[in-house]
């Protein structure tokens, strides 16, 4: 199963970087545009798009990479039992708030099919397609933090705090 969990968070982290790759082409046609002068219509909102998609896609990545910014002011500070409570109870909340997040980013990408609702801009595409890139990475998201709160109950999770994060001047 754990093999099966990094692979879907390293799957979601490669997809997060093609929409990067994405961000970087419509920038590129957009300034390739200006100066020969032809215009693609839509490459400033597809840039959003992607940058979305790359932003959602990689959040359950970077959470299991230890690599979120994390305030350890109270944390840091606490040992044993306090700080195990800590952790479940901060865990627990993450939790909750991330299974919100992946399910109204679902229910929106639903709701934009079912209505047919279309981009303002003059690109005119349906909103559910880039939508899918935030439910995608609210969902696997969710599934990250189950799967640090499961780690984190049977004790196998690792507590790194970096010293100097415990000792700001």
């Amino acid at each position: 199963m754990r093999r099966l969990l990094d692979a879907l968070y390293d799957g979601a982290a490669w997809l997060a970087a093609l929409a990067m790759v994405g961000v970087l082409v419509m920038v590129l046609l957009a300034i390739a545009g200006r100066q020969f002068n032809f215009h693609l219509p839509g490459t400033d909102a597809y840039a959003g798009y992607s940058m979305a998609a790359a932003g959602f896609l990689a959040l359950a990545h970077t959470l299991k990479r230890n690599e979120h910014i994390r305030v350890t002011l109270l944390i840091g500070r606490l040992q044993g039992r306090a700080r195990r409570g800590l952790e479940l109870w901060s865990l627990a909340c993450a939790v909750l708030l991330s299974g919100l997040l992946a399910f109204f980013s679902v229910r929106l990408a639903w709701q934009s099919h079912l209505f047919n609702d279309i981009s303002t801009s003059n690109d005119a595409t349906p909103l559910w397609i880039p939508q899918i890139g935030m439910a995608v990475g609210a969902l696997i998201l969710l599934v990250a933090f189950i799967d640090e709160l499961l780690v984190e109950l049977r004790g196998q999770r690792a507590q790194e705090v970096p010293e100097e994060a415990l000792h700001n001047e």
